[in-house]
């Protein structure tokens, strides 16, 4: 096909990359859902914030322990093989905290639901670490070079658009059949994913380089340690996200600063989505590319003020506002990061970067929401948001006084000037 510079629907015009963004979408609708309620429930059981920080330290160290393992069978076996086998083992974890929640009917067994939940979500990690890097690898190999960074936003709105949906959906469903229910409604999901992965046809890069697991995992690693946009990228969204994000403790801010139950604890958590998805779709229309380093920053340095009016506000329409904000701040940097990782990474390494790029996602979401739950419990909620967005601003102006050299670098023609590594 022709490059179209114009067509903001160009990566739809290859059938498996719609598979792919619908298994994407409904993914994950199935994880988020799951992610709020989990959270919802264990802070009605223990009243302690620290529970859900907790959720997120379960979830992260499996992940992180497992995902450069991952990477290196990404890039050594069938893609659809792994991906079909890993979400076997997640819907497998979710049926477990199906009937271990729907049998447990007095107060005192529902109050030991938290330690399975805590094991459940550990496996998930574990199986996730293989998900990720294998999905991560797989979404270039569906489009040409040229519809790239195209397919980068559409990628990120299908994600996107599943955030707003499933936390959306989640307070109601639970609020309507409880939490045993709506983990079967996960599970449903989970099966569809399935579905649309089968569509998809098997896809494995030849590796013609030599070496044992642990050279393979090093290569990997030092990749990205030389090439100076993907390390600041993913390491700026790392430790933005680690201090700023407040995605973790929206449960006590719906329970006990807003005071609005779990119908908008829904709403809240989908806002941030909302602006997301609303920014990925201009970003259709447009490229980010030139200039793409400033514009990072100054997406990010966004994300931060963003974060500081959600924690002082005490009225519901400026939280989400502000909540709406941050989503917007935060796709362009997604999509000016993941253009970046599909143009600069060979094809045959693709799921050892993934991986890396996984932990240091995994580093900000949910050890991000370790750091929330314990900074809220030590600092007071309002506080320790405050502190985090500071923070966020602060490590922006240390990216911006390193990275000068890296204004000018235009990516539009979707070629890898300015990317090459040292």
């Amino acid at each position: 096909m022709a490059k179209s510079e114009h067509d903001p629907l160009l990566a739809f015009r290859f059938p498996e990359f719609r598979y792919y963004v619908a298994a994407n979408f409904l993914f994950t609708c199935a994880f988020l859902i799951q992610e709020v309620i989990i959270g919802y429930e264990l802070y009605k059981l223990t009243k302690d914030p620290k529970a859900i920080a907790f959720i997120g330290l379960s979830y992260a160290l499996p992940f992180m322990a497992l995902s450069l393992l991952g990477g290196h069978f990404a890039d050594k076996w069938s893609k659809k093989k792994i991906l079909l086998g890993s979400l076997a083992g997640i819907a497998a974890c979710s049926l477990t905290l199906f009937f271990v929640s729907k049998s447990m009917t007095d107060a005192a067994a529902a109050r030991s639901l938290q330690y399975v939940i805590y094991a459940v979500v550990a496996l998930t990690g574990g199986f996730y670490a293989f998900y990720s890097p294998t999905a991560s690898s797989l979404k270039p190999l569906l489009v040409p070079r040229h519809a790239y960074e195209n397919a980068a936003t559409w990628g990120s709105a299908g994600w996107q658009a599943g955030t707003i949906v499933g936390p959306a959906l989640s307070g109601f469903i639970y609020a309507w059949g409880g939490f045993s229910n709506t983990i079967l409604a996960v599970i449903f999901l989970q099966v569809l994913v399935v579905g649309f992965i089968l569509l998809i046809g098997d896809r494995k890069v030849e590796n013609p380089e030599a070496g044992n697991i642990f050279q393979k995992v090093k290569e990997g690693i030092a990749f990205v340690g030389r090439t100076r946009m993907l390390l600041y990228s993913i390491s700026l969204d790392l430790f933005a996200v680690l201090f700023g994000g407040v995605v973790a403790i929206l449960a006590v801010f719906a329970e006990d600063i807003l005071k609005v139950g779990p119908q908008w604890l829904g709403v809240l958590r989908a806002a941030p989505s909302v602006g997301a998805m609303l920014m990925l779709l201009l970003l259709t229309f447009t490229s980010v590319m030139d200039h793409a380093w400033k514009k990072m920053l100054l997406a990010v340095a966004g994300f931060g003020v963003a974060t500081i009016v959600f924690a002082l506000s005490k009225n519901l329409w400026l939280s989400i506002v502000a909540l709406f904000f941050t989503g917007a701040f935060d796709a362009v940097s997604v999509v000016i990061r993941h253009t970046i990782l599909q143009l600069v990474v060979p094809d045959e390494m693709r799921g050892r970067v993934g991986a890396v790029n996984g932990i240091f996602l995994s580093a900000s979401n949910e050890l991000g929401a370790f750091e929330s739950g314990m900074a809220a419990s030590w600092l007071g909620t309002v506080r320790s948001v405050v502190a985090g967005g500071v923070l966020s601003l602060a490590i922006v102006g240390w990216v911006w006084w390193k990275s000068r050299d890296l204004f000018d670098v235009d990516l539009r023609d979707g070629s890898r000037g300015g990317l090459d590594t040292d």
